[in-house]
């Protein structure tokens, strides 16, 4: 029998393709994935929310940063008298060589009172004592060519230095009426500052004799007393920002040498302290 293909017949189809495997699609994630997502954009707006409502609290920051400097830094050293030595086989005991200081090993810690006043503070309060000093004297210039009084200004401090001469009698506590118009213009002037308001009397080293004063210690206290009561009658400074001292030759200006300088040394001073 004969094999093959007759001529002129159609060659046979070609051999079908093999199927394709369907490309699964990639596993989803976990249904409780959305719920988380959901939850933590919630937190972190409501998070935002707090930090953008919130106000911070620079003094009471600045206290806790330096409670806790004060709580973990180191709060003193201890020095020693003589460097430590060390033992060995071979050597029993040295004596070690002079240390070379290294900057990265030299680290201190140490604390700062939080408390203290800075120095942008001091001059700020110093600057302004000088300020209501210059004014003081452009009030009182009349007064003060006359010697009754004078303006000083002591760090932070402004002095107004009543002197005996015009403001009271010798051995008395009572005002001089011709004086009053000079307290009437540094209390309307005292209104307008800020600080506390100090008035001391001060005398020289003559005991006294006689008179409704037993010392020197009542006759300066009544007379600060005296400023105190003319002050707050002929303005509206605040009673609680004034006190009243008295001195008596404790504190002099000039040694009690001469009549001159006990004439100087018996004053009130009027103290704006800031």
């Amino acid at each position: 029998m004969a094999t093959g293909t007759a001529k002129g017949a159609a060659p046979p189809p070609p051999p079908p393709d093999p199927p394709r495997e369907k490309k699964c699609p990639p596993p989803r994630a976990p249904g409780w994935i959305v719920t988380f997502a959901d939850l933590a954009t919630l937190l972190m707006a409501f998070f935002v929310l707090l930090l953008s409502f919130s106000e911070m609290d620079v003094q009471k920051y600045k206290q806790i940063a330096g409670s806790m400097k004060n709580a973990f830094g180191v709060q003193r050293e201890l020095r020693t008298l003589e460097p430590p030595k060390g033992t060995s086989i071979i050597a029993r005991e040295f004596s070690p060589g002079r240390p070379t200081p290294d900057p990265t090993k030299d680290i201190r810690q140490k604390t700062v009172d939080e408390n203290r006043q800075t120095l942008e503070f001091t001059d700020a309060r110093i600057q302004e004592a000088r300020r209501e000093a210059v004014k003081l004297r452009r009030l009182l210039q009349q007064q003060i060519r006359q010697g009754l009084v004078e303006v000083e200004q002591r760090e932070g401090n402004v002095i107004v230095r009543v002197r005996e001469k015009g403001s009271f009698p010798s051995g008395s506590a009572e005002l001089d009426p011709g004086f009053v118009p000079v307290l009437e213009t540094i209390g309307k002037t005292l209104e307008k500052t800020e600080g506390r308001i100090v008035v001391a009397g001060h005398t020289d080293d003559v005991p006294v004799h006689g008179g409704p004063y037993r010392s020197n210690w009542e006759l300066s206290a009544a007379r600060a007393v005296s400023v105190v009561h003319e002050l707050l009658a002929r303005s509206a400074i605040p009673s609680k920002r004034v006190a009243a001292e008295g001195h008596a030759d404790t504190q002099p200006l000039v040694p009690n040498t001469t009549p001159e300088n006990r004439a100087r040394n018996r004053r009130v001073e009027i103290i704006i302290q800031k």
